[in-house]
Order: structure tokens, then C-alpha cells, then sequence
């Protein structure tokens, strides 16, 4: 009687170590996600996509849409004339050219310069490092707005207002960048492979080359995509430093809304056309970006 009491205490305490099966459904088991998890993550995919899903509701219908007591659930027909009479209004294909112009070269700018800045300040041993990296992480806590005036007055002395070059020339590197690409490198690259390279014979390029790069492809991977999303949402110093006639495509969208009576469902139309290349740019790298980081995890 006693060794069939044993084993049934036994058997309860086993059962009532293992996780419920309520808990193992809502938040899944270590291993898979659980139903709570999906719901979560439907539900800030749902807040995520709402906005742009209304911009595309409101963008193809006509103004009197945002008045309706029950506002409508799905795009109308008028979404093409509204794009139509964007074309008509701003110069869309120059002010589209001029963004990808400009965000490509400022991306592929604070990527090479950000890593090299990043690889020197990890691994490279000069007087003053640690000084140098304070009073770069110190550039960060300076809002951008204090320095649009002295900016401004730097590029009317040079000539360059109205120019692309204005606007690309000030943010060719970062300090985020740099910040950013110093604290990746310093754990993922170990000192003795550096050591290694070096008393093989190779210089202090080919090392960053061959040993740096290839290491620091998924941090450059994600610093290049939110460079380009920030330089292709840049407002403000464009609408300051660039005239009406070579604008960026978000200071030409605002042109929309300078008359008097504003024709909300042209404006979102012209937004949602200004979104597309960013979401197109998700489609294409969001498979290699993922793959670089997962390559890079399983390499730490």
C-alpha cells in the first residue's frame, strides 16, 4: 500500500511540475509560439498597416469620403485620377529621382565611413580613442534644430542652396553610425583572428577587408536600411535648402497642401505613392536582410 502511495505521489508531482496545458497553449512551450503570441503580433500588425490602408481607402476616393458617418472599409475607383492630378500638380518623377538619388548616396555614404569609423574605434589602438568615441556619442545628445541656422548659412556662403549636394554633403556619416557600428565590432571580431591576419603579411586594409566586412555584413545590413528610410523621410532640412523647382519628393508632396482649399484624398493619394518605393525596397531586401542576421547570430 505504501509503494502504490509513493508512486502516485509521484505521478502528481510530475504532472504538477509540468507546465499547464492552458499556459503551453496561450504562450506555447520555449520552442513554438503560442496562440497569445500570434494574437499579439496580429494585433500590432493590424495598428501598423491601419494607417497606410487608410491613406489608400481616403487616396481613391474622392474628399467627401472623410465625411461619411460610417467611414468606408475599402479603396473606391478614383484612385488613378487622384494620382493623375499629383502628376499634373508637383513634379513627381524630379522630386522621385531627386530622393533616390539622394537617400542611395547618404545610405551607401554612412555605411562605408560608419563601419570603417566603428572598425578603428573597436579594434585599432591610437592616443585619444576613447576621447574621440565621448565626443562622438556627445554630437547625438545636440538637437538636429539648433544646427539647421549655422547649416544654413554655411551652404548660402558655399553657393550650394537649391543644390542636391546641400542636402547629401552634411549627412555622409553619423554619429549614430559610427556609434552604432563600434559597439557591433567590438564583441563579433575577436583580437587574435586580427593578430592572426596581420602576421600573415596583410595590411591594415586588406585586414579590414577580408576580416571586418565579412563580419560586419548583417550591422551593416541594418544600417543601411534605416539610413535610407530616414534620408527618404528627411522634411525639413530639404524644404529649408532646396528650392520649389529641384525638390525631394516629401517637400513636393507638401506643395499639395498649399493652397486653400486642401483635397485630402489627392494629398494621400501622392502619400501612399510616396511610400511604395519604401515598401518595394522591404520586399526585395527583407529576405536577404533577415538571412544576413541570422548568418551573423550563428557565426557569434
Amino acid at each position: 500500500m505504501t509503494a502504490i502511495d509513493n508512486r502516485a505521489r509521484t505521478a502528481a508531482g510530475d504532472r504538477s511540475a509540468r507546465p499547464p496545458v492552458l499556459r503551453r497553449k496561450l504562450f506555447g512551450n520555449g520552442h513554438r509560439p503560442g496562440f497569445l503570441t500570434y494574437g499579439l503580433l496580429f494585433a500590432f500588425f493590424l495598428a501598423s498597416a491601419y494607417p497606410l490602408w487608410w491613406s489608400v481607402i481616403i487616396g481613391s476616393r474622392s474628399n467627401e469620403a472623410l465625411g461619411q458617418t460610417w467611414p468606408p472599409l475599402f479603396p473606391g475607383g478614383n484612385f488613378w485620377t487622384n494620382v493623375g492630378e499629383v502628376f499634373d500638380t508637383i513634379p513627381f518623377w524630379l522630386a522621385l529621382g531627386n530622393s533616390v538619388l539622394i537617400s542611395g548616396i547618404i545610405t551607401v555614404s554612412v555605411v562605408v565611413f560608419s563601419t570603417l569609423a566603428g572598425y578603428a574605434f573597436a579594434k585599432l589602438r591610437f592616443r585619444g580613442r576613447d576621447g574621440l568615441m565621448v565626443a562622438v556619442i556627445a554630437t547625438m545628445a545636440i538637437p538636429t534644430q539648433l544646427g539647421i541656422i549655422p547649416l544654413f548659412m554655411m551652404m548660402r556662403t558655399l553657393g550650394w542652396t537649391g543644390e542636391i549636394g546641400a542636402v547629401v554633403i552634411p549627412t555622409l556619416v553619423t554619429a549614430f553610425g559610427v556609434f552604432f557600428m563600434r559597439q557591433y565590432l567590438v564583441d563579433v571580431i575577436p583580437d587574435e583572428l586580427i593578430e592572426s591576419a596581420r602576421m600573415d603579411g596583410a595590411s591594415m586594409i586588406s585586414t579590414f577587408w577580408h576580416v571586418a566586412v565579412p563580419a560586419a555584413r548583417p550591422a551593416m545590413a541594418i544600417l543601411g536600411l534605416f539610413t535610407f528610410m530616414t534620408a527618404w523621410t528627411d522634411f525639413l532640412w530639404p524644404l529649408l535648402v532646396l528650392d520649389a523647382g529641384n525638390p525631394t519628393l516629401q517637400t513636393a508632396l507638401s506643395q499639395l497642401q498649399a493652397g486653400r482649399y486642401v483635397d485630402y484624398s489627392v494629398v494621400l493619394a501622392g502619400a501612399v505613392m510616396a511610400t511604395l518605393p519604401l515598401l518595394v525596397l522591404f520586399v526585395l531586401a527583407g529576405k536577404q536582410l533577415i538571412s544576413g542576421i541570422m548568418q551573423g547570430a550563428v557565426k557569434g
